[in-house]
């Protein structure tokens, strides 16, 4: 004879996330409309990142190889663990204020569902839908989707894609200026 059922360990997780992506669904923080479009050619791009980690790697090695001439102001932060939040917090509010940094990246590679527990935290959520700089979500691979991709002005399906999409290709947009000069003459 059973009396109650109740979900436990990663079903009690996944089903605080759920009641969270609701709520935060409801409060229109998912809403395409209040996405920020990212510049064309950020004058400087921060990252906020685990210290030498392959994702830091990838999106600097990518970005430069498209455009060698990209700034980069890179923060580290613990990318899991119960020192994430509050430091990704800090990190993302100096990285806000600094008036040269046009786009922000918060990259990481894929995990467990409790790895990338931070990415769906309510006060980072929060802190990103307020944030005045874009915010770009490139948190593991295609098929995680922690709650920051939902709350982010781009999200990036890996920190690899993340750079391509916020970095022009140099020899792409140079093909392009002779093409139209072509057509012109």
């Amino acid at each position: 004879r059973v009396t109650d059922i109740r979900a436990v360990g990663t079903g009690e997780l996944l089903a605080r996330l759920e009641r969270l992506r609701q709520l935060l669904h409801a409060e229109g923080l998912f809403d395409p409309r209040r996405k920020r479009p990212l510049p064309f050619l950020p004058k400087s791009i921060g990252l906020i990142t685990a210290r030498a980690s392959a994702a830091e790697r990838d999106v600097l090695a990518v970005a430069q190889g498209r455009w060698p001439a990209v700034h980069f102001t890179v923060r580290h932060a613990p990318v899991q663990g119960p020192t994430a939040v509050p430091t990704i917090l800090g990190q993302l509010e100096r990285l806000d204020a600094d008036p040269d940094v046009e786009v922000i990246v918060l990259a990481r590679g894929g995990g467990s569902v409790e790895d990338l527990l931070p990415f769906s935290d309510e006060s980072l959520l929060r802190a990103v839908a307020a944030a005045t700089t874009p915010v770009v979500s490139a948190i593991g691979h295609e098929p995680d989707q922690p709650l920051l991709d939902l709350v982010a002005d781009l999200r990036a399906a890996t920190p690899t894609d993340a750079a391509k999409r916020i970095v022009p290709d140099v020899a792409a947009e140079l093909a392009q200026v002779t093409q139209l000069r072509a057509r012109s003459a």
